[in-house]
C-alpha cells in the first residue's frame, strides 16, 4: 500500500508540476513585456526552497527526508525548465533553421538554441554529485539524473527525428524552436534511448523488489514512478495518444501567433 501511495504521489507531483510550468509559462505569454523575467525572479523562492530540502535531506535515513530530497530535487530542475521556457535562460541562437543546411551546422544551431540552459542543468547535476558525496541519502542526485539522461535523450531525438512532435505547448519566447524539431521516422536514436530508460526501469524495479526497509521502498518507488514516466514519454514521441489533453483543460487560451509556423528539423 505504502509502494503503491509513492507512486502515485510520483505522478501527481510529475503531472502537477508539468502543468503549473505550462501554466506560468503562457500566462506571461499573454502578458508580454517583462512578464517572463518576473515569473522567473518570483520563481527564485522555489529554487531556494528546493535546494534548502537537498541540504536538509542528504544525512537522514527516513521517509521524511526521503521525499524532501525528492520534492527539492523535482524543485530546482523545475525552476530550471521555466528558465528555459520563458526563454530567460536558454541560448544565444534564436533565429529560425534554415531549410539548406548540412547535419553538423545544423547541429551546431541547434545546440546553440539551448546551450545556456544545458550548461544551468550540467551546473545542478554537478553541484548535486558535490554534496551527496558520502551522504547517507543521495534521494536528490537520483531524482536528478533520472530527469538529467531524460532530458537530453528527448532532445536528441527531436534532433533526429520522431513522427509525433507536440508542438501545441512550445512558448512564444522559444517559437523558433519548432523549426529545429524533425518530424518524420525513428533512426537509431530511438531505440537506443528505449532500451537505455527501460533499462533503467528495469534495475530501480529490482531495487524496489530487493528493498527490506520502509524507506528504501518508499525512495525506490519514487524512482521507479519517475522512470517509467521519462519512458512513457519517449513512447509519446511515436504511439498516437491524446497526451497533451493531460494539461490542455488547465491553460489559458495561447495568444494567437501571426508568423508563419515552419518546420525544418531540429
Amino acid at each position: 500500500m505504502l509502494i503503491f501511495a509513492s507512486v502515485i504521489a510520483a505522478v501527481f507531483v510529475w503531472w502537477l508540476s508539468t502543468g503549473t510550468l505550462l501554466l506560468v509559462v503562457r500566462r506571461a505569454d499573454r502578458k508580454g513585456g517583462d512578464a517572463h523575467a518576473m515569473a522567473v525572479l518570483i520563481g527564485l523562492p522555489f529554487l531556494a526552497l528546493g535546494i534548502a530540502a537537498v541540504v536538509l535531506s542528504l544525512q537522514q535515513q527516513d521517509l521524511m527526508s526521503v521525499y524532501l530530497g525528492f520534492l527539492g530535487a523535482l524543485a530546482v530542475w523545475g525552476w530550471a525548465e521555466l528558465a528555459f521556457l520563458t526563454g530567460i535562460i536558454a541560448g544565444p541562437v534564436r533565429q529560425d533553421c534554415p531549410d539548406d543546411l548540412d547535419p553538423q551546422t545544423r547541429f551546431g544551431r541547434a545546440f546553440g538554441t539551448v546551450v545556456y540552459h544545458e550548461m544551468l542543468l550540467l551546473v545542478g547535476l554537478l553541484g548535486l554529485v558535490v554534496v551527496s558525496s558520502g551522504a547517507a541519502n543521495r534521494m536528490a542526485l537520483a531524482t536528478y539524473m533520472i530527469l538529467f539522461l531524460a532530458r537530453i535523450s528527448a532532445k536528441l531525438n527531436l534532433f533526429f527525428g520522431v513522427p509525433r512532435i507536440n508542438t501545441e505547448f512550445v512558448p512564444d519566447q522559444l517559437h523558433h524552436l519548432k523549426t529545429y524539431f524533425r518530424k518524420g521516422p525513428v533512426t537509431i536514436a530511438f531505440p537506443i534511448a528505449i532500451t537505455v530508460l527501460t533499462a533503467l526501469l528495469a534495475v530501480c524495479v529490482e531495487r524496489l523488489v530487493a528493498a527490506e526497509t520502509v524507506v528504501t521502498q518508499t525512495g525506490f518507488a519514487l524512482l521507479t514512478a519517475l522512470s517509467a514516466l521519462a519512458l512513457l514519454e519517449h513512447w509519446l514521441m511515436v504511439v498516437p495518444l491524446p497526451d497533451a489533453k493531460l494539461w490542455r483543460w488547465m491553460l489559458p487560451a495561447p495568444k494567437p501567433i501571426t508568423t508563419k509556423d515552419e518546420n525544418h528539423g531540429f
